[in-house]
């Protein structure tokens, strides 16, 4: 059997299975269709990452306002957003797989954006880390069901570029964090950086309800009461697919290095390399974006060429290939010893690093079947961000704080960043690993 062949099997067993009359939902839309909510959806994830990252950039000046060491900034940028962004993802999950998903990401994105704009009215540490809280719970709800309904709005040989698309709002998020966030924190304060950001996600929330379509509304497409899991159902299923298995612990070293070390890339190029707020913002984000971009559509380009010619474990071995390949280079950007061979090589491994993540998501959605897609995604996304963003920078910043004591604070955040480099490795062997197991484990 092809993989073509395997591919349309599984998918027209998988819609019967969600639809009971049979049919695909992607053929409720045309082509404009599908493209206008991708792009609204887009919008979404820039927003969630705007609001996320924008702390990236606001490191240094709330450290000094606060007096707060590196370890706490980083449970401030990580353990206090991961707590509910990974523990109320799953039943907030659990709620977009049984009902209307355009209004559990309507509702959410109104929670942290409001959040979002508290946070700058934060007058102390705790203030701040508990806002940063609600940031995180509200932004439980916006990827899973996302992520859901671009399955359901694209056909299996496209989701690898419609998600491609959709991901690289978190680029376009994070740039707009770190550029925007620069130049407002330098201008008027950080405080007026986070309420900047934070009030547009009002006016997107209207955008998503009245723009976004629910295929679940269409009778032949709604899923009948006794055709629902339970939580415990579905944990069950996706615990029994090795391939889904191997796919989260992929992501779990993929995340300790995107949220764990790269959360202090722009703190490193201003105590190494002298920069100021602004100049190491607008730079990385800059050059960090452009390889985002580059890396994200062509790896999910390749993806979908490479799994539909030459197998569907290939959706597994891109991300495998490129974030082993990506290891040198992340690690050789530290230890550059000028801004212009750090942004060189931070452009060649953000390409590589950034060709993995569309292709991650497309194997997760090959074989965690349609009727538990966002319990799928909230479930990786649940481990992913507890380990990995949760543990990712505390770790940093415990390792920075323990060699500054030695090398002082510019070579101690250097060797915690190689040090965290060091789980591409992981990331890249456990991608290797899930596409031998792909293609047994299908379920689109």
């Amino acid at each position: 059997m092809t993989s073509e062949t395997s591919l349309e099997g599984a998918s027209a067993a998988n819609s019967s299975a969600a639809a009971g009359a049979g049919g695909n939902t992607w053929d409720l839309y045309s082509g404009p269709q599908r493209w206008t909510y991708l792009w609204v959806l887009f919008l979404v994830c820039t927003s969630n990452y705007v609001d996320r990252n924008i702390i990236t950039v606001l490191v240094e000046p709330i450290k000094a306002e606060f007096g707060v060491s590196d370890a706490m900034m980083g449970l401030l940028t990580g353990l206090a957003f991961a707590m509910f962004y990974a523990t109320l993802g799953i039943p907030v999950a659990q709620m977009a797989d049984r009902g209307n998903r355009k209004h559990v990401i309507a509702i959410a994105l109104t929670v942290w954006s409001v959040m979002t704009a508290l946070s700058g009215m934060a007058q102390s540490f705790w203030q701040l880390a508990l806002a940063r809280v609600g940031v995180g719970a509200g932004e439980a709800g916006a990827i899973p069901p996302a992520q859901s309904l671009i399955a359901d709005y694209f056909r299996p040989e496209m989701r690898a570029r419609a998600l491609g698309v959709f991901m690289m709002a978190a680029m376009a998020g994070y740039v707009l964090g770190l550029v925007l966030g620069g130049y407002i924190a330098e201008h008027y304060g950080w405080r007026a950086a986070f309420v900047v950001v934070g009030l547009p996600g009002l006016a997107l929330a209207l955008l998503v309800h009245f723009v976004l379509q629910e295929p679940r509304l269409k009778p032949e497409f709604a899923i009948p009461k006794e055709a629902r899991e339970s939580a415990w159902d579905a944990f069950r299923a996706l615990a029994r697919t090795p391939s889904y298995v191997l796919i989260i612990l992929g992501l779990v070293f993929y995340f300790l290095v995107a949220y764990g070390a790269l959360v202090f890339s722009v703190s490193f190029m201003m105590r190494v390399h002298g920069m100021s707020v602004s100049e190491a913002g607008g730079a990385y984000g800059l050059v960090s974006s452009v390889g985002a971009v580059i890396g994200t559509l062509a790896g999910a380009t390749l993806t979908d060429l490479l799994s539909k010619k030459r197998g569907l474990p290939w959706a597994a071995l891109v991300p495998g290939i490129s974030l082993i390949i990506s290891l040198p280079l992340q690690s050789a950007a530290f230890l550059a010893d000028s801004v212009l061979a750090m942004m060189t090589l931070v452009l060649l491994a953000n390409c590589l690093f950034s060709a993995a993540v569309p292709a991650m998501f497309a194997a997760l959605h090959l074989v965690c079947g349609s009727k538990r897609r966002a319990t799928a995604v909230a479930v990786a996304l649940f481990f992913a961000n507890l380990f990995g963003l949760g543990l990712g920078p505390p770790i940093t910043g415990v390792l920075s704080d323990m060699f500054a004591g030695a090398y002082g604070p510019g070579e101690g955040l250097r060797y915690a960043l190689l040090i965290m480099c060091i789980a591409l490795a992981p990331a890249g062997f456990f991608m290797l690993r899930a596409a031998k197991h792909l293609e047994a484990d299908l379920e689109v």
